[in-house]
């Protein structure tokens, strides 16, 4: 008899059926003596739309609202359906004795795998494969350690649970939306949440008042000082006259030294990372939106197989990963990290509770490096960028402190308070990682008022308490508060993953809860909700920042106020997490939640607001007839039919890479009947036969092919000419 495994993608079920030797190729499948491996492709079952429990929910009509299955139905995707059969094949084997689920490890995993065995009405015993990484090693030892598949029916229940729960509230609260104001209209338990932190950010910019603020700073004693409040320690002040007075007052005066205070420090590395985390360093240093960076990791993870799983929210290693540290050191010990890792190599390793704390590893540990051999050459340069962040930060952590030495000098004079800071570096020890270019600027440094609070550090003499000098020079600075800044993907997801400060809520519990339960979505799916967001046009882009648009606007005002609450989703993730534990019961938790959706929709049913589209064109819809609306996608400008059954759209222009030959900005790309032209905000316009021509030219049409082409012929052609081969026989 045989074991059928059962993976998530074909790419890990390729790995599995190497390693356990299969070999021969089946329809959607490998079979080897004793296993045979197949694959999903994601989900290949979901459950069923509104009009496959009753014809009659095809027509959107609020009549029929809530929709409330009685028996819960699922189907088979249609776009995967010939793998789902594939795999429905050889669960129902007669050699087959048992499945091995191999679907990623982690709520949404188990439910792909389950699904699909609850569609098929397989009933055969299950094992469960629970690995963090899909190296060979990593695969072996999951196989000799496979684990009861009744374990992980509790986590089961919690998958389906979230499932049907978003399908109750998301599609119920769309339908009747979309229904009474004729638009289309899209809500959810975590994306309007997520909306209305975008909208009150804006609303705080739009109704901050820039107040001005002043300073002063003096020179005495070859050290640069900054005058600072006696009572509240701020080194600003919105009273001009005071510090003009102030200035006037230090004049042929003499500053004396109060105070001289040196004092060792120790910074430690940053934490290994999570998958947020990790979205937010690469937005923030490279651009990439947290969708980019998942799929960039996912590639690391299945296909370079160099990284671990990237779906966690845990920043720490278990003690049963520390022995196999520098194995990892060792397959990653190739380009710039060679300039690092010997040295860790050569003593034994040290690991801290800063990241090794097996309390706090969650399903899977922090990203860290596989113990696969490492092939840069064979990662794009995205792949490069993403690998590159991991593994410095798990190199930084087994690097020591960052030491310094920081001198804090007080002083007075003119009865005035004045302040310096130096720092003499004793130690690099981690920073030497990021070749000292670690970025550790934050918020903490801006007060409550908009002014920043931070001293400049400076080189500082020797100096002693009491000591005077006379000032030589005094200057008043001068600066406005500053707004909060919109988000851009990086501080979304922060704000997503933190959104206690943006409860209307002091229910210290519910701000606990949310604290607890990871805030709003999961790491798995917070990427996702913010591309529906703009795919649903409620937000847009601006640079790198992220604006709500009219239609966002007008959603919030029309949809019922408990869903815009992070609250609502704080209190799901903690009852699915005890379903999970087995502490909480599945039937309970959704006939709570269909209760919930009756009061939605008949909140939304006698609520009196309007929407109005106030981006209507002139443009007719092709299909329809019906004005278009202009909207402005994540990297597009489209033109989409008004009608949500008609469904057209158009694409006018799109953000393209090609550069502005004057400012270098990435241009827009507009289409204009057959031509297409290229437009940048600096005025300049080429058109693309243009722009092809003049990129030829440059030889900018040149393939990574061509050039090796050219360097491997450069190797072969004999480098002696007849004038290096009549000087060779000249005796000296």
């Amino acid at each position: 008899m045989k074991s059928l495994v059962l993976a998530e993608k074909p790419s890990v079920a390729r790995d599995i059926a190497r390693v356990l030797g299969c070999h021969k190729n089946l329809p959607g499948a490998i079979e080897g003596s004793q296993y045979i491996v197949t694959w999903a492709l994601g989900h290949l079952v979901t459950l069923a739309d509104p009009e496959e429990y009753d014809k009659k929910f095809k027509e959107w009509n609020m009549s029929y609202l809530p929709m409330v299955p009685k028996k819960w139905e699922l189907v088979v995707i249609k776009q995967t359906s010939k793998q789902y059969h594939n795999v429905k094949t050889q669960l129902f084997r007669k050699d087959v004795s048992e499945i091995i689920i191999a679907t990623d490890a982690g709520r949404e995993g188990e439910l792909v795998a389950r699904w699909i065995l609850d569609k098929s009405g397989c009933h055969k015993p299950i094992k469960r494969l629970w690995i963090s990484s899909v190296t060979d090693k990593a695969i072996r030892e999951g196989f000799t350690h496979l684990k009861d598949g009744r374990q992980y029916n509790a986590l089961y229940h919690a998958a389906k649970s979230r499932a049907e729960a978003d399908w109750l509230v998301g599609i119920n609260a769309t339908r009747a939306l979309t229904c009474k104001y004729n638009a289309q209209l899209s809500c959810g338990r975590v994306q309007t949440p997520t909306l209305a932190i975008i909208a009150r950010r804006e609303e705080e910019i739009r109704s901050f008042k820039p107040e001005e603020y002043y300073g002063l700073t003096l020179t005495a004693g070859s050290v640069k000082w900054t005058w600072q409040h006696t009572k509240n320690g701020h080194m600003r002040s919105f009273q001009k006259a005071f510090i003009t007075d102030l200035e006037s007052s230090l004049k042929g005066q003499s500053l004396t030294i109060t105070d001289v205070q040196k004092s060792a420090k120790k910074t430690y590395s940053p934490g290994l990372y999570d998958l947020t985390e990790l979205q937010r360093d690469a937005n923030k240093r490279f651009g990439f939106s947290a969708k980019e960076t998942l799929n960039i990791m996912q590639r690391l993870y299945e296909n370079h197989k160099v990284l671990t799983y990237p779906r966690t929210d845990s920043r720490y290693i278990g003690t049963d990963i520390v022995p196999t540290i520098k194995e990892r050191l060792k397959a990653c010990n190739t380009g710039p990290y060679k300039k690092y890792i010997p040295e860790l190599l050569k003593a034994p390793i040290k690991t801290s509770k800063s990241f090794v704390d097996d309390k706090k590893v969650s399903d899977h540990h922090a990203i860290i490096p596989t113990e696969e051999f490492v092939q840069l050459d064979h990662m794009s340069n995205e792949e490069r960028k993403i690998y590159d962040l991991v593994v410095r930060r798990f190199i930084s952590v087994l690097y020591p402190a960052f030491e310094y030495e920081q001198t804090t000098m007080k002083a007075t004079a003119a009865g005035q308070n004045f302040l310096a800071k130096g720092k003499i570096i004793l130690s690099p020890g981690w920073k030497t990682v990021y070749d000292g270019g670690f970025d550790t600027d934050s918020d903490e440094d801006i007060s409550d008022d908009g002014t920043y609070m931070k001293t400049a550090e400076q080189p500082l003499p020797s100096l002693k308490k009491s000591e005077k000098f006379p000032i030589l020079n005094s200057t008043v600075t001068t600066g406005k508060t500053k707004p909060p800044a919109r988000f851009t993907e990086a501080t979304l997801l922060t704000a997503m993953e933190n959104p206690v400060k943006y409860m209307e809520s002091g229910d210290a519990k519910a701000r606990k809860t949310l604290g607890e339960t990871g805030g709003l979505g999961t790491v798995a799916t917070r990427a996702d909700i913010i591309e529906k967001l703009f795919h649903s046009f409620l937000i847009e882009k601006k640079g790198n920042e992220i604006l709500i648009t009219s239609k966002g606007k007008q959603l919030l005002e029309l949809v019922p106020e408990y869903l815009k609450k992070p609250e609502l989703t704080a209190k799901w993730e903690m009852q699915l997490s005890d379903i999970a534990k087995g502490t909480h019961t599945e039937s309970v938790f959704i006939q709570e939640i269909q209760g919930y959706t009756q009061e939605l929709i008949d909140e939304i049913r006698s609520a009196d607001g309007t929407f109005r589209h106030d981006n209507l064109t002139n443009t007719k819809c092709p299909r329809c007839g019906k004005r278009m609306l202009a909207v402005n996608g994540k990297n597009a400008r489209l033109l989409v039919c008004q009608d949500r059954d008609c469904g057209y759209r158009e694409t006018i222009a799109r953000l393209s890479n090609a550069r502005c030959p004057n400012c270098h900005k990435k241009m827009e790309l507009i289409k204009k009947g057959d031509e297409e032209t290229f437009v940048c905000g600096c005025g300049y316009k080429e058109k693309l036969s243009a722009f092809k021509a003049r990129r030829e030219k440059e030889g900018a049409g040149v393939s990574k092919k061509d050039v090796q082409k050219y360097l491997k012929k450069q190797k072969e052609e004999p480098i002696n000419t007849a004038f290096a081969d009549a000087l060779s026989g000249i005796k000296l």
